[in-house]
């Protein structure tokens, strides 16, 4: 069954299948629909998952961006130290209301992630939640056999934890500047022996449940699956990019991701859990133009935008979580309130945002999703933002646009230069990139981020000398 004859079958109900939907209630017990509960007003809804029938909040709590002393994340502050005090309240607010999956790396807020997650973490009962985290071991410093143990070794000592729930090979798929695809993912995993020792570590109950996150080369990810059919190694669940542009237009511009659809239908045909990254693509799915705001208001004038995203993300049959980055309170109050419980999307909302997705392909952005892999720049700029104030500018239609001669077009300009000037400081700007490349192979998008950068500064030059 493929998605589009999935959602025709659950119309507005939830869904039961191999993971189960349900809402916080006995494994044994059937779904209901959710007819008339509005957001917010019930329990959080759960999946169940077939390997270890672990009941786990299909909100999974994202700890990528975490705040920092003074506000913001570590993009706004690069020099400010983890707020803790706020890290510790708002994941006592997420488990206090049914959220239990927390989702760390090595390599997340500077590699302060971890620390800042376990420390919250363990003022509560072990049981009451599930760790993820991941095999970061991006660095060639860190592709030795030696290393990549160290690596997980510390992150158990980290999250004060002697078992991680769910570990993932990190962003499989990559290339770097000397190795493709598939040399990379040799030297990071299978030369120095280390997936066949996290299998050991699986089979002595260090890991729970191992999987992959994907970014990159579509190869690599079918090879691992085809790994999975032949028995070589088993994969508990995959972690891939999913949202309603990503269904159809992932590859049309990201040269290093792949249509969810096609990613999406190869686990669930084969029953692998799949967990969500990305349902907001970077946050553009809840800051929408004007004229899409519009419609997604007429419907429903009360739901914030976000809402649709992760309604979308999550009414896939086989999803086990979708995860959020949520720095800010307000944030983890609403997403909690979107999936409790989860309205799923009926067919014709699925038409809807599919429409939504198709408008959107039409604007000329950067897909950037402000994931800050390519960070920091070796020559001081901000290439989120860059990208960031510039696709923002597209989206809200105020770009210079039209006739030169018109007023408007003038008043636009103005306030285009005098914005960029005000949302990245003139040593961070786009005309500072020399084309070094140090960024490219760092970007799961697949971006040729000087290319873009090279565009813009063009862009901006060109209305400067107007």
């Amino acid at each position: 069954m493929d998605r589009r004859e999935f959602i025709k079958h659950i119309g507005g109900a939830a869904v039961a299948t191999s993971v189960v939907l349900s809402a916080c209630k006995s494994g044994d017990e059937k779904p209901q629909p959710l007819t008339g509960i509005l957001d917010g007003q019930g329990e959080m809804t759960y999946r169940t998952n077939p390997n270890t029938g672990d009941k786990v909040s299909i909100l999974g709590y994202g700890m990528m961006r975490l705040p920092v002393e003074g506000g913001g994340t570590f993009r706004d502050h690069p020099d400010a130290n983890i707020d803790q005090e706020m890290v510790n309240q708002q994941i006592d607010y997420a488990l206090e209301h049914g959220v239990n999956y927390f989702d760390t790396s090595p390599a997340y807020c500077k590699g302060l992630s971890e620390h800042a997650t376990g420390i919250a973490l363990a003022r509560h009962p072990r049981n009451s939640y599930y760790i993820a985290t991941k095999l970061s071991n991006f660095s060639p410093s860190t592709w030795s056999r030696e290393a990549s143990i160290n690596m997980f070794e510390n992150s158990l000592k980290e999250l004060q934890t002697d078992y991680v729930d769910y570990l993932l090979l990190h962003s499989i798929g990559g290339t770097t500047k000397d190795l493709d695809s598939h040399q990379l993912f040799d030297t990071r995993y299978m030369d120095n022996g280390i997936l066949d020792w996290l299998v050991e570590q699986k089979n002595a109950g260090r890991i729970r449940n191992l999987g992959f996150s994907y970014h990159g080369d579509v190869e690599i990810f079918d090879m691992l699956l085809r790994w999975h059919d032949e028995g070589r190694y088993h994969w508990d669940f995959v972690q891939i990019q999913m949202n309603y542009v990503d269904w159809h237009y992932a590859d049309e511009y990201n040269t290093r991701n792949t249509d969810a659809s096609y990613l999406y239908n190869e686990l669930h045909r084969r029953g692998i859990p799949v967990v969500i990254m990305e349902p907001l693509l970077g946050g553009r799915l809840a800051d929408q133009p004007d004229y899409i705001v519009k419609q997604m208001k007429e419907r429903e004038p009360e739901t914030p935008v976000a809402r649709w995203a992760f309604r979308y993300a999550g009414t896939q049959e086989g999803v086990l979580v979708v995860l959020s980055g949520m720095t800010y309170m307000e944030h983890l109050v609403q997403n909690v309130a979107t999936y409790s419980p989860l309205r799923p999307i009926t067919p014709e909302e699925d038409e809807f945002l599919m429409k939504i997705a198709e408008e959107m392909m039409e604007l000329k952005i950067v897909p950037c999703t402000a994931c800050n892999y390519c960070m920091p720049c070796p020559y001081g700029l901000n290439i989120p933002a860059i990208f960031g104030y510039y696709n923002k500018s597209i989206t809200d239609g105020a770009m210079p646009a039209g006739n030169r001669e018109a007023k408007e077009y003038w008043e636009a300009r103005k306030r285009f230069l005098i914005g960029y000037d005000r949302n990245i400081p003139a040593l961070r700007q786009a005309s500072h990139c020399i084309g070094c490349g140090h960024c490219k192979p760092e970007c799961p998008q697949g971006i040729d981020i000087p290319t873009e950068l090279h565009r813009i500064d063009d862009y901006v030059e060109q209305l400067k000398t107007l």
